[in-house]
């Protein structure tokens, strides 16, 4: 069984969480456009200013993911 990655991307300043929400879209158009699985795809709040997209994705799948969308950072689980 494969483990599961979370990939994120941050933002920052007082549009951070329409930019993250806006982000999010093109996480899915990738997944779509190329064939790709993904568990979850979706924003959080570290605090006002900081909002976080996310996807959530087998961790057989991170390295075509992290090539090509060049997250942030990382998460297991």
């Amino acid at each position: 069984m494969s483990r599961k990655i979370k990939l994120l991307w941050d933002f920052r300043g007082p549009d951070a969480q329409e930019t993250a929400k806006h982000h999010t879209i093109h996480l899915k158009e990738f997944a779509t456009i190329e064939n790709l699985a993904f568990h979850e795809i979706d924003i959080q709040e570290k605090n006002p200013m900081l909002f976080s997209a996310f996807i959530t994705i087998d961790e057989t799948d991170m390295k075509i993911y992290r090539d090509a969308l060049k997250p942030h950072r990382g998460e297991v689980g």
